[in-house]
């Protein structure tokens, strides 16, 4: 699932490299999506690679190749509290004993802030796994974290906290509109933000970009 600027992007993208077989421009893509600096477009442009939509092409300026696209985007609708489906049920990881429910807000790549998720679902965690404190569950996407044994479909068990120490996993919201699930670091005055993928590049910010929403405290994979 794309944040709603993201799949912005890579439409526009797409309908350039079809009506002219040129990529747009970093200011071209500014302005159509209005923002406020290329920055933000080479942060929506780097979470596209990162989720395999988009790459950019070597040796080549302004070069960049749609690998696939989105599924249609759905208009919002509020979640039920309806029991899961059937389908749903089996695509979750089964209880075992001494288990604790937590809510399952979504994939971490979803791209709002935790806040706004309305939890529909419910995900039966050993409790083992969890500490003292309150826990959500998200599904992770894409591969950023594989250098840490976090694998695209893992279920990552986060403990809500809003602060951080240098090495930690956490759950960070860039300037509320974008999750992500990185290490945490002081650099000077900045916050990086880094992968456990060599293929990847770490991320600065200013310290009030950043928003740490949780900490990583444990993990659940199917197979």
């Amino acid at each position: 699932m794309l944040t709603r600027k993201q799949h912005e992007l890579i439409c526009f993208i797409h309908d350039r490299l079809e009506e002219s077989g040129v990529s747009p421009s970093f200011e071209e893509m500014k302005e159509a999506l209005d923002l406020k600096s290329k920055s933000g477009v080479h942060r929506l442009i780097s979470a596209l690679e990162e989720r395999k939509f988009l790459r950019r092409l070597p040796n080549r300026a302004r070069a960049l190749e749609v690998l696939r696209m989105p599924e249609r985007a759905e208009p919002p609708r509020k979640t039920t509290t309806a029991a899961p489906t059937p389908a749903n049920i089996r695509n979750l990881p089964q209880p075992a004993n001494d288990v604790i429910e937590i809510p399952l807000h979504g994939r971490i790549a979803a791209g709002v802030p935790i806040e706004a998720f309305e939890s529909s679902t419910m995900l039966a965690v050993p409790a083992a796994l969890l500490g003292s404190g309150e826990h959500y569950a998200l599904e992770v996407s894409g591969d950023s974290m594989v250098e840490a044994g976090i694998l695209d479909g893992d279920y990552a068990l986060i403990r809500r906290a809003d602060t951080a120490r240098d090495g930690d996993i956490v759950v960070a919201l860039i300037e509320d509109s974008e999750a992500t699930l990185k290490y945490f670091r002081h650099e000077g005055a900045m916050i990086r933000l880094d992968p456990a993928n060599r293929a990847y590049d770490a991320q600065r910010y200013r310290p009030e970009q950043v928003r740490v929403q949780g900490k990583l405290s444990g993990l659940l994979r199917r197979y």
